[in-house]
């Protein structure tokens, strides 16, 4: 005989009845039993009552700063990279394209998006994916537009699929890990295309020039930056050097290279081609049709990988512009932009454009350009004021303004005047664009955070810092061995013939951090060293967060139905506590949570971000936390730590 023990759940008196378990499914009916377009569907209704207020909030000054300077930050990298795709694909692609899909990035994304503070043009990794597809297609005489566009092709039909099937729910096990290395990689790449810009100048007068032209460009930038930061001059002269100090530097030394003797000094500029037409010798609609059956088909494997690197590296830049330290009030939507991001794929193809995606680190600075902040003093562990202070955010100007203002001036750059100013700049201008990106992006990347705080005298190091929790110093190391070792991998596979399956090294980053740390590494320690990359307010719409230290709730499901169907543990943090923040449950309340889908989990969120168009952000965070305590539903206890920009990927002057 068998004795069945029940236990019952005690509540107050004002506390909801607890929520029954559904009966436990097979793992293989998770496979089969997809909700097609659920995704997509809760990101429409979650977002849509926002959208009236995502244009009339824009009636706020931050947005003029922050379109201004989103413009400069696109614009510029821009520019750069279009210089090293007209090199290196014998003039296919050039300054027009490149802007051109800069246009349509900005001008699809703040109208249709979720989440339109993500700022979408041409990234440093699309430009090694279309150079190396030209590498390895040109000695066969195929048609590369028309290649290009059957992959673009190929990729709208699998982006599409991916977001129909709710693919970007795994986008919870996305933490800082694989986000640092790809950072890390992307920083690199940057320096790598300045050293080649330099590298083409030969070895005379207009090397020389060009190698300190180029490092006069970083250095002023630099300064520029670091004076934004500090507590010199005045505020207004702080936020003019921070946002518009790297844009003045490449008009001043676009003219200084004309002084005295340098005139006479050719230095190679910046190609362009008559305003609005492509550069090469051709109409804006590719012929896609001027190639063999074989080659379609052949597309079909590139698409795939062209497709991993979007779903992460797009992805990656909306969490990050999404950040836990931005306080933002509307909620995201990551399928339905998925699916946004397979049409603009398609739409450049057609037009012989350089694929569009999220950009870093422009999509972060556009989130922390419309934020309104205060000062705030910093004390001792006394509570004593040391004369110190830092700027904190209250609030962010979310609204689709700014992303499409930033690109109708992108449109206007194309016009004839313009690009008679565009042509003036000097190739070692853009050099010391390339290493300015490349070192600020090395600056504030988590891996180089870990390192300083490794070779730094432990006598010296701040007795607060993150780092320091960690008992094991050992356990630092072997994390950034491997973060190290993954970036190391992924760069070295790009500087050969096998370049083009890069994003496949990126991709495998994310099981490592999920499967294999976590045996290495105690959760206490993850939890200072990795961490979500968003906050739970963000993430609530594909289910929640993986990272910090809830590893083995999400790796072992548990046999009391506390994990949802997916393995995640739903009321556990890592030292046993049961979370708090927005999803934390009021005292004295006992919770019941059953075994939920990764759609159901998305779903949570639904209802109750459902404001009327205009609520603040401070009602709206409030709802939706009483109604998060109203179903009686802890959906995930974790830590989210709140960093500074200075934890995210990159800086622009």
């Amino acid at each position: 005989m068998t004795t069945t023990t029940t236990t019952t759940t005690t509540t107050t008196s004002h506390a909801p009845a607890p929520v029954p378990a559904p009966p436990p499914r097979s793992a293989s009916d998770r496979w089969y039993k997809i909700r097609l377009f659920r995704g997509m569907i809760n990101d429409a209704r979650r977002r849509a009552p926002y959208y009236v207020s995502d244009w009339t909030d824009a009636w706020n000054y931050r947005v003029v700063p922050a379109t201004v300077y989103m413009y400069f930050a696109n614009i510029l990298p821009a520019l750069a990279f279009s210089l090293d795709m007209f090199s290196k694909t014998d003039m296919q692609y050039g300054v027009n394209e490149v802007l051109l899909a800069s246009v349509l990035g900005a001008v699809v994304f703040s109208v249709l998006a979720c989440q339109p503070l993500v700022i979408v043009g041409v990234t440093g990794p699309i430009t090694v994916f279309n150079y190396t597809v030209y590498d390895i297609m040109s000695p066969t005489g195929t048609n590369y537009l028309a290649f290009m566009c059957w992959i673009g092709l190929w990729s709208l039909v699998l982006h599409w699929v991916l977001a129909v099937t709710n693919s970007c729910n795994w986008l919870r096990y996305v933490t800082r890990f694989p986000c640092d290395i790809f950072g890390f990689y992307v920083a690199f790449i940057y320096l790598q295309k300045g050293i080649q810009v330099l590298e083409r100048m030969g070895d005379e007068e207009p090397f020389y020039l060009s190698l300190v032209v180029s490092l006069l460009v970083f250095a002023v930038s630099y300064v520029c930056a670091e004076l934004g930061k500090s507590a010199l001059f005045t505020h207004p002269v702080r936020v003019f050097l921070k946002d518009y100090g790297t844009p003045l530097t490449v008009v001043f030394f676009t003219g200084f290279v004309h002084l005295g003797k340098m005139e006479a000094i050719h230095l190679e500029n910046l190609p362009v081609s008559t305003s609005f037409f492509p550069t090469a010798d051709r109409g804006w609609f590719v012929h896609f049709w001027d190639i063999s059956v074989g080659d379609v088909f052949l597309a079909i494997p590139f698409a795939v990988l062209l497709t991993i690197l979007f779903w992460f590296d797009h992805n990656v830049s909306s969490l990050i512009a999404q950040g836990t330290e931005f306080p933002l009030s509307k909620p995201a939507g990551f399928h339905w932009d998925l699916f946004l991001l397979g049409l603009t794929t398609g739409v450049a193809g057609l037009l012989g454009l350089p694929f569009p995606n999220g950009l870093i680190p422009q999509a972060p600075f556009h989130t922390e350009s419309l934020c309104v902040t205060s000062v705030v003093a910093d004390p001792d562990e006394t509570g004593a004021g040391k004369g110190h202070y830092e700027f904190k955010a209250t609030h962010v100007v979310e609204q689709r303004v700014s992303n499409l203002a930033q690109g109708l001036l992108t449109l206007g750059t194309m016009s004839a005047p313009l690009l008679v100013v565009l042509h003036l700049i000097p190739q070692g201008v853009l050099a010391g664009l390339f290493f300015i990106m490349g070192f600020q992006a090395l600056e504030a990347n988590g891996i180089t955070a870990k390192l300083l705080f490794l070779v730094r005298d432990a006598a010296l190091t701040p007795a607060g810092h993150p780092l320091k929790q960690i008992p094991r110093r050992a356990a630092i190391w072997l994390f950034v061995a491997v973060e190290l070792l993954g970036f190391a991998a992924t760069f070295a596979i790009t500087q050969t013939v096998a370049a083009v399956g890069f994003p496949i090294f990126i991709f495998a980053l994310i099981p490592v951090r999920a499967l294999l740390l976590p045996r290495w590494l105690t959760p206490q320690e993850l939890s200072v060293l990795d961490e979500p990359t968003a906050s739970p307010f963000t993430m609530e719409g594909i289910g929640g967060s993986y990272g910090g230290g809830s590893e083995e709730g999400v790796l072992d499901a548990s046999e009391d139905g506390s994990s949802g169907e997916d393995g995640m543990d739903r009321g556990k943090t890592a030292d046993g506590g049961t979370g708090g923040g927005m999803f934390g449950r009021r005292s004295g309340e006992a919770v019941s949570v059953g075994r939920r889908s990764e759609e159901e989990l998305a779903e949570l969120g639904e209802g109750r971000l459902r404001a009327p168009a205009g609520v603040g952000a401070g009602a709206g965070a409030r709802r939706m936390s009483s109604a998060v305590d109203e179903d009686g539903i802890e959906m995930l206890g974790m830590r989210v730590s709140r960093r500074g920009l200075a934890s995210r990927e990159g800086a622009l002057g």
